[in-house]
């Protein structure tokens, strides 16, 4: 490879089966030209397979697409017609079935029609590198490797990249800062083992797991009581994930390990179980075919019985003793906790961690460079929040090490072999840890190895970080309860929240307003930040009360299916953490009980306050989003000079949801944005939009979509990595200020759509409350979003300034807050975590 710059124009997708057709959708999310081929199908359109997987796309759940209408950008390819376009392709990804003897002869077949540049690389989830290579002219394998995507590939993080031993060093450099930047990813180099790195230690735990719950007598729904969040992994657990996954891919994985590592001491292990052949031949594969370890029948939930090889209702259950232990427990003595309990439950759960740590110790010189390496793999791949040697060194690694110890001289543990004198060496030194703030352990040298020092990684400003690596968020300009502005040594200055949630309340609002007035003065531009997502999940009307926080209670439920539940029932577990506690962060039950309504308004004209305050400051001001923006959080990002923006954000005005409407220039700013585009000055097409957006209380399920539902602008930017994130926005806050930034104009004279947009909007609510649709607080409540985002009861095309639709913001909020049924369904949510359509 020569040292030009390294630039993807072009990729090709050969494979448009379930991953090699998301592969191409997340190509086509990040606006990278995509060909997508596949074996010319028998229809009048030899691409008629790749036109209905590119369907199938616009259906999936949860959506590979960024928007729907990126499919359109997917070009559809065959092998017989179109492999001369492979010479204008600057990548290939190969993604077909795993056959090693199929995946060969593609190559054959297409090797003579790559460009003199083209990186090729397989998605093989497990098969050799080298040995794929082979079948390849031996002047063309510097340019092949492999890339393994996770699935779904849009939504996890992690991207193996192994090499093959003739991989040119700069190709695969160049192929990392790729798929970091412009894919989102994070990228491990793993060696050419079988499985690699996260599936060979993922599914070994999945094993390890089977193999101790089947010892300990649980039933399929008692190990996922005990395997998904309570021990920090996702909600889906053990049994649930093999159903997404595919029971006939977990199979063949399986089969892969078995046939491929039989000098592994835990071989004897690589079997599939007898009720796994079962469910796969009989056709249920899981989640794909509507069975398998579950299902469903009706509303229940069911799970498979071995007494009786029949399905029962799911009910199983941790132990409530041994919940609250782990819950109140602190994170270093969870292991502790499940080690020394008298529960079978906390028994097996230290059985499935301490084989997991002792196959992790053993194999890791063999898989990955590091422990770094090996960690980050399960939580970006498996969702983890923690990796395996994360968690024993926080729980005191020679003590975790002297109990596998003593539970492998006892014969406990699934093998008898002894652990690497590594783990040792690590326990005499001084800080027992194989993570400090100067590098990760790596076993074949012996010494700490740093994170790469490629130039991709210093966009990186705060890596995802592991347990014993330090993290200094620069340099602190001044400090409250609520918020902290910091700096990095430039002229921007840093706001970030420290409420829960990042939530908003009168705290926050003070420290904004006091970070605006120290950034005016001695700052060049103000970013806002947050160090972990969310950004924000809104307004907390709780805090108006000025009452006591009450005491710590269960999770409640998920919030409304209507608002969040639907896109995140299979998302990964962080983004159902982050929903979950955004319901609950709604919380005004205390300001509604107490009746302190005028606190409540106070506060929501300071948030409007604020809002203009960030659109007219005198420096610029740039919204670093990622995760949840909600409500309040929604408005502040509106209301920003600039936005710099995740594709996985979720951005929303979601109010209608519990009966009020947006009141922190939300509605001002949609309408502003309808005039924008009014025709002879009238705005109600697109405001019509806008308002069916706020009234359903919509959530944008990317940053792509949150454009079109109008809660990012057309110029706002959109990056694909979250680590990114500070870097990017930071340079749009310099480069506007570093323009001669002035603030807008006030805006003085702006149309509206009046009494007859109200009135228009008003007859489709009648319709549909006639027909039993919407009940009459529905009725209501959409009245009042129509009658503020009209602008009131105003002539077509009248003009009106800004604080004009903040005085109608304001006062059909406080008259939806002041209802008894709005009450009624703000407290139902928040006590039973359910809608309530009253």
């Amino acid at each position: 490879m020569n040292n030009a710059q390294f630039i993807v124009r072009k990729v090709a997708v050969l494979g448009a089966g379930v991953m090699g057709a998301q592969i191409a959708a997340h190509m086509v999310n990040a606006n990278i030209e995509t060909i997508l081929f596949e074996l010319p199908a028998e229809a009048d359109d030899p691409n008629a397979s790749v036109v209905k997987a590119v369907e199938k796309l616009k259906k999936h759940e949860p959506a590979p697409l960024s928007v729907k209408a990126k499919a359109g950008f997917i070009q559809a390819a065959n092998y017989d017609q179109h492999l001369e376009q492979l010479k204008t392709c600057d990548v290939v990804i190969e993604a077909i079935a795993e056959r090693m003897d199929w995946k060969q002869a593609l190559y054959e077949k297409v090797a003579p029609f790559l460009g003199e540049q083209t990186i090729f690389a397989s998605n093989t989830s497990g098969l050799s590198i080298d040995q794929l290579a082979l079948a390849f002219p031996e002047a063309l394998r510097h340019r092949f490797c492999g890339v393994h995507f996770f699935n779904p590939p849009r939504y996890m993080h992690l991207v193996e990249l192994i090499p093959c031993a003739h991989s040119d060093a700069l190709m695969l450099d160049n192929l990392e800062s790729f798929l970091v930047t412009y894919l989102g990813k994070g990228v491990i180099r793993a060696k050419d083992t079988p499985n690699f790195i996260a599936n060979r230690i993922g599914v070994f735990s999945l094993l390890a797991t089977m193999h101790h719950g089947q010892s300990f007598g649980l039933g399929f729904d008692e190990v996922d009581a005990l395997t998904g969040t309570l021990i920090g992994r996702p909600k889906s657990a053990t049994f649930r994930t093999a159903d997404v996954v595919g029971l006939d891919v977990l199979a063949h994985v399986i089969h892969t390990m078995r046939d491929t590592l039989k000098d592994d001491d835990w071989h004897a292990y690589f079997d599939t179980p007898d009720w796994l052949r079962g469910l796969i031949d009989e056709g249920a594969f899981g989640q794909k075919t509507k069975r398998g370890v579950y299902q469903k029948v009706g509303k229940e939930i069911q799970v498979l019985n071995l007494a009786d090889n029949s399905y029962r209702v799911s009910r199983g259950e941790a132990n409530d003793e041994l919940k609250q232990q782990l819950k109140y427990s602190k994170p270093a003595d969870k292991i502790a906790v499940m080690r020394n309990s008298q529960h079978m439950h906390g028994q097996f759960l230290w059985a499935v961690h301490r084989d997991l740590f002792h196959y992790c110790a053993v194999q890791l010189e063999h898989i990955a460079d590091n422990a770094r390496d090996l960690d980050l793999a399960l939580r970006w791949g498996f969702g983890w929040e923690h990796g395996p040697f994360e968690i024993w060194q926080n729980s005191g690694w020679k003590r975790v090490a002297d109990w596998i110890n003593e539970d492998i001289a006892a014969g406990k543990c699934m093998r008898d072999t002894p652990l690497p004198s590594w783990v040792t060496k690590i326990s005499e030194q001084e800080v027992a840890a194989v993570h400090t703030p100067h590098g990760s352990f790596a076993p074949a040298s012996g010494l700490l190895h740093k994170r790469s020092a490629l130039p991709v990684y210093r966009r990186q400003l705060y890596p995802d970080l592991l347990i014993g690596e330090d993290a200094t968020y620069g340099e602190t300009i001044f400090e409250t309860d609520a918020v902290r502005m910091w700096h990095t040594g430039d002229k921007t200055a840093i706001l970030s929240f420290k409420s829960k949630m990042h939530t908003i309340g009168k705290d926050v609002l003070n420290g904004i307003q006091d970070g605006l007035e120290e950034a005016e003065k001695n700052w060049k531009a103000l970013v806002i930040w947050q160090t972990e997502p969310p950004f924000s999940v809104g307004a907390n009307l709780k805090q108006a009360t000025e009452r006591p926080k009450p005491p710590q209670v269960e999770k409640r439920e998920p919030a409304p299916p209507s608002v969040f539940e639907k896109f995140f029932k299979q998302f990964k577990k962080s983004a159902q953490a982050t929903v979950l506690k955004a319901a609950r962060e709604l919380d005004m039950a205390d300001a509604l009980m107490a009746r302190k309504l005028a606190e409540v308004e106070v506060m929501i004209a300071q948030f409007q306050q604020i809002s203009q305050a960030l659109r007219y400051s005198m420096i610029p001001t740039v919204a670093a989003v990622d995760g949840m923006a909600l409500g309040g959080g929604c408005e502040f990002i509106m209301h920003c000079d600039h936005t710099v923006a995740t594709m996985e954000t979720y951005i929303g005005l979601v109010e209608a949801g519990v009966g009020l409407l947006p009141a922190g220039g939300g509605c001002k700013e949609l309408a502003f944005r309808a005039a924008q585009t009014a025709v002879e000055n009238d705005p109600f097409p697109q405001l019509k939009k806008y308002y069916q957006t706020v009234a359903m209380a919509e959530l944008a399920k990317s940053a792509e979509q949150a454009k079109e539902f109008g809660f990012l602008r057309p110029a706002d930017t959109i990056i694909m990595n979250r680590f990114e994130l500070l870097h990017a926005a930071k340079l749009q806050a310099l480069a506007l200020a570093e323009s001669g930034y002035r603030p807008p104009l006030r805006q003085r004279a702006i149309p509206v759509a009046g009494n007859t947009g109200a009135a228009t909007i008003e007859s489709m609510l009648v319709n549909m409350h006639e027909g039993g649709f919407i009940s009459d607080h529905d009725f209501l409540i959409g009245k009042k979003i129509a009658f503020v985002m009209c602008g009131g009861d105003l002539t077509p095309g009248s003009l009106v300034d800004e604080e004009w639709f903040l005085e109608l913001e304001r006062a059909a909020f406080m008259e939806l807050l002041a209802t008894e049924k709005t009450q009624a369904r703000i407290e139902h949510t928040l006590r039973t975590g359910k809608p309530l359509r009253n």
